[in-house]
C-alpha cells in the first residue's frame, strides 16, 4: 500500500484531536503533491470497522471521479460516515443503511426521486419570503444583547426554523430539533459530556418524533411537504419509518452543515474585514459559494470499494477497502482554484465540492442551503454592520465535521 512518508508517523486526517484544533490544510497539500491517493493506517477497529485503515482521496478531479462511481465506491456497505466513536457497534452502523445518505442505487434513485418534490425550485421559492421575514427577526433579536454567540443566537436558528418550515415542525418544537441533532453528532467532544448511547437515544427520539408526523400527514393529508411525501401512493410515497430517517438526515445535513456554514463565513469576514465592506456594498451573488468553499463543513465522507479497482491514475484499491473523499482537501486544489487559501466573495467560476462530488449523492438541499446562508448575512449586514469578534471561535471536536461550536461577537 502507498503511503505518504512525509506525514508525521500515525497522522490520521479522521482523528478529532486535530480537527478540533484545525482542518489539516498543509497535510492535504503534502498529499496532494506527493500521493494524492495515499494509504492512512489506523489500529485494528478503531473507527468502528473491521480494518486497518482507509486511503484517504485529496485531490478534486479524484473526489470528483469517486463520487460519480456508485458501481465501483459504495455508501451503502460502511455508510459515508468516515469514523465513529471507538466502542461503535457494526449493528448500529448497519442500521444507518437506511438513512438516503447511506444508500446506493437503485434503492438510493427510488428514495431520492421522492424526497426531491421538497427541494424543488419552486418550493425552494415558495419558503424564501417566510425565511427572509424570520432572518430579519433573529438578527434584529441578537442586536438586542448587545454581544453574545453568533452561533446560538443567530448562525444556528435560520437552519432550524428553515427545516420546520420545510417539513411541518411546529416552530416550538425546533429545540428539540437542536438538541438531538447536536446530541447525535458531538460524542467526540469531552467538553459536551456525551456518550454514544446518548446520540443515538436522541437519534431515536428524533426519528419517532418524525415517524409520528408521518403518520398523521398518512392518515389526514395537509398541504405541506410531509403529505406530499407520505401520503402521495400514486406517485410513490416514503414510509414513516423512511420519512423518519429522512428527517435524520436533514437534521444533520440540512442543519448542522449549514449552521456550520454560517459561523465560518461570518468568522471569516470578521478576520477579512476588505471582504466585509465589499459585501456590505455590494452584495456579490458569489458569495454564498465561496462561503460554502472556504468553511467546507463536512471535511469528508467516505465509500467502500465494491471490487478490486484503481483511483487517482493507477492506485489500486481492493475490493472491502474505505476510501476517504476529503472534500475539505478538493476544495484547497490549487489545480483547480486560483489562490486558493484567499477568501475572495467574487470568486467566479467556483466548482468547489462541498455540496459534494456530483453523482447520486449531490447535495438535495444545495439551493435551500445557498438561500439561508444569502438571507442571513444580508440581514446582518443590514442590522448589525458594526459586528466584531470578541474572541477566537472555539471549534469542535469531531472526526468529519468542520464545526465552531461557538463564536463570540459584539453586535454594536
Amino acid at each position: 500500500m502507498s503511503s505518504c512518508p512525509a506525514l508525521p508517523e500515525g497522522f490520521d486526517f479522521t482523528d478529532p484531536d486535530v480537527n478540533a484544533r484545525r482542518v489539516p490544510l498543509p497535510e492535504f497539500a503534502l498529499l496532494r503533491r506527493s500521493a494524492p491517493v495515499s494509504w492512512i493506517p489506523q489500529p485494528h477497529g478503531l473507527a468502528g470497522f473491521d480494518d486497518d485503515g482507509y486511503w484517504a482521496v485529496t485531490r478534486h478531479a479524484d473526489v470528483k471521479e469517486a463520487s460519480t462511481r456508485p458501481e465501483d465506491f459504495s455508501s451503502a456497505r460502511n455508510t459515508s460516515v468516515i469514523r465513529f466513536h471507538p466502542g461503535m457497534r457494526r449493528e448500529r452502523i448497519d442500521a444507518q443503511r437506511l438513512m438516503m445518505l447511506n444508500m446506493d442505487p437503485p434503492e438510493h434513485t427510488r428514495v431520492r426521486r421522492i424526497v426531491q418534490r421538497g427541494f424543488t425550485p419552486r418550493a425552494i421559492r415558495a419558503l424564501e419570503s417566510a425565511l427572509r421575514e424570520r432572518a430579519g427577526r433573529i438578527v434584529a433579536a441578537a442586536r438586542e444583547h448587545g454581544s453574545g454567540d453568533f452561533v446560538t443566537d443567530i448562525a444556528c436558528e435560520l437552519p432550524l426554523q428553515a427545516i420546520a418550515e420545510l417539513i411541518g415542525v411546529p416552530q416550538h418544537d425546533r429545540a428539540k430539533i437542536f438538541d438531538w441533532s447536536n446530541r447525535m453528532i458531538a460524542y467526540d467532544d469531552p467538553e459536551l459530556a456525551l456518550t454514544e448511547e446518548t446520540g443515538s437515544r436522541s437519534a431515536m427520539e428524533l426519528i419517532a418524533y418524525a415517524m409520528d408526523l408521518a403518520a398523521a400527514r398518512a392518515a389526514h393529508p395537509a398541504r405541506d411537504i410531509v403529505s406530499r411525501l407520505v401520503a402521495a401512493e400514486d406517485e410513490g410515497s416514503l414510509g414513516s419509518d423512511e420519512f423518519g430517517f429522512f428527517v435524520l438526515m436533514l437534521a444533520v445535513a440540512g442543519n448542522e452543515t449549514t449552521r456550520n456554514a454560517i459561523s465560518h463565513g461570518m468568522h471569516a469576514f470578521l478576520t477579512h474585514p476588505e471582504q466585509w465592506e465589499l459585501y456590505k456594498r455590494e452584495r456579490p451573488a458569489t458569495t454564498a459559494e465561496e462561503i460554502v468553499r472556504w468553511a467546507t463543513p463536512v471535511i469528508s465522507f467516505q465509500r467502500t470499494a465494491t471490487r478490486d479497482t484503481e483511483l487517482g491514475g493507477g492506485t489500486a484499491i481492493r475490493e472491502g477497502e474505505r476510501v476517504g473523499l476529503f472534500y475539505a482537501s478538493a476544495n484547497h486544489d490549487p489545480e483547480v482554484f486560483d489562490a486558493p487559501e484567499t477568501f475572495d466573495i467574487t470568486r467566479d467560476p467556483n466548482p468547489h465540492l462541498g455540496f459534494g462530488g456530483g453523482g447520486p449523492h449531490f447535495c438535495l438541499g444545495r439551493s435551500l442551503a445557498a438561500l439561508e446562508i444569502d438571507l442571513i448575512f444580508a440581514a446582518v449586514a443590514d442590522t448589525l454592520p458594526g459586528i466584531r469578534l470578541a474572541g477566537a471561535p472555539r471549534r469542535l471536536r469531531s472526526a468529519w465535521l468542520n464545526g465552531i461550536k461557538e463564536l463570540r461577537v459584539s453586535y454594536e
